[in-house]
């Protein structure tokens, strides 16, 4: 690390930086931005750039978008009613529920261009956007806190220094901010990995519903998969097939492509998912969960979305969690300077880890409990039995459950249930929330 006192001359200077533009990232300086706060976005790569996902967002997701002003009626984004569960021959619908403050629909669109859309969207509430600029390092003061970071920009890859009070990291699953801060992940918590690939396919691409897997089988050992496999329809011909898991200590690795290839040849012919007709290599990519780096805030830096673990350990869903949490930054980081530096300041930027807790914390410690002793073990198997499945009222409750599709007061009865399930659970502990001295 390179400290405050050693700097050189034509930094760049901004009241806050934000480190990626993925979801999280671009909330974050979207709403920075309308704030008033000049922040910095950098982005190492270039746009548009693909990025493996499932490419569905939950009615909670799109609700975000139009928070942030998205064009969601645009060309390339498709509807869907809800979601189709799969599991030991049966099938149940389950659409979106017309309750809360969420739409009753959800969007699917590839993330090919779905991050330079919020990027834009960022830019035009008058961000400023960095492209090929890779953050290599934090920048510290002789206290340890951060003051900015080290980057290597454009096609020459040239040293440049960027300087603000308060720095969001939103580097994904990578975390380096995080970790270069001393920030480890904790290796408790679940870390799962997806593995998704694209296929032309006319039959399916304008299905209405995000189809889910819940019987499958891994190719190596026969045991069921400790996850789910996907088909989510893009309504430009083409469908986002994929698998997720949650590998088991006794049951070693998936291999998540032989498993995949098993589970296609279980599909009809009119279904068009074969090799013949595959449109992009198998990629994967690691799943960081259930809050597995925390504190989500430490020395002046915040963490949000994958490089905080905050993916979603019921559902592997983690979009809809980075621009939540953005948000929660953004709004967080702007009270914040108006505070003059020192311990009002800090006071304010502590408040981030406790309305992130807040929000999902006891959420997430029942996801986690559930993730370790059934879906690491069993799959989704347990949870869609024949009993289950034949009951509206209990696939409804879990599919609220599952996709964390309330937190707010209404008079749905399921939201009720799912809201008390989730409130029984005791709240983390202020060491378990790293808001020790640690943390500090």
């Amino acid at each position: 690390m390179e400290s405050d006192e050693e700097a050189g001359t034509g930094d760049h200077r901004a009241q806050a930086i934000v480190v990626g533009a993925g979801p999280a990232g671009s909330a974050a300086a979207l709403y920075l931005a309308r704030a008033g706060v000049d922040v910095l976005l950098l982005e190492k790569g270039t746009f548009p750039r693909d990025k493996v996902c499932g490419d569905g967002l939950t009615p909670r997701g799109v609700q975000q978008l139009v928070r942030m002003g998205v064009d969601i009626d645009a060309p390339g984004w498709t509807r869907t009613k809800g979601m189709r569960w799969v599991c030991g021959g049966r099938q149940v619908h389950i659409d979106w529920p017309r309750s809360g403050n969420h739409p009753d629909f959800g969007l699917t669109r590839s993330r090919h261009d779905f991050d330079d859309i919020l990027a834009r969207q960022a830019v035009a509430a008058g961000a400023r956007l960095c492209l090929e600029t890779k953050a290599t390092g934090p920048l510290t003061d002789r206290a340890g806190r951060i003051v900015g970071v080290s980057a290597l920009a454009g096609a020459d890859r040239r040293p440049v220094n960027f300087r603000a009070p308060v720095v969001i990291a939103a580097d994904g699953a990578s975390a380096r901010t995080a970790l270069a801060m001393g920030l480890e992940r904790d290796p408790g918590k679940p870390m799962a990995t997806a593995a998704r690939r694209y296929y032309r396919s006319e039959a399916r691409t304008n299905d209405p519903y995000l189809e889910l897997w819940a019987d499958l089988l891994c190719s190596r050992t026969g045991r069921d998969l400790p996850g789910y496999g996907w088909i989510f329809p893009l309504g430009d011909g083409r469908v986002n097939v994929g698998l997720g898991a949650l590998p088991h200590r006794g049951h070693g690795a998936v291999d998540l492509r032989a498993t995949m290839e098993q589970w296609l040849t279980r599909m009809p012919a009119h279904s068009e998912l074969r090799e013949e007709n595959a449109d992009s290599p198998l990629r994967s990519a690691a799943l960081p969960m259930g809050f597995n780096r925390r504190p989500q805030y430490r020395r002046g830096l915040l963490l949000v979305g994958d490089s905080g673990g905050m993916v979603s350990p019921w559902s592997g869903e983690g979009i809809v969690q980075a621009m939540e949490a953005g948000e929660v930054a953004a709004e967080t980081v702007a009270l914040a300077l108006h505070r003059p530096t020192g311990l009002g300041r800090e006071q304010v930027l502590h408040q981030y880890v406790s309305e992130v807790n807040r929000r999902w914390g006891r959420y997430y410690r029942l996801g986690n409990t559930v993730a370790d002793l059934v879906f690491a073990r069993y799959g989704y198997r347990p949870l869609l039995n024949r009993r289950v499945m034949a009951s509206p009222a209990l696939v409804h409750t879990l599919a609220r459950l599952l996709t964390h599709g309330t937190d707010a007061p209404s008079d749905d009865l399921i939201d009720t249930v799912v809201r008390g399930l989730v409130r029984m659970v005791p709240a983390p502990s202020r060491r378990a929330r790293g808001l020790g001295a640690r943390g500090r």
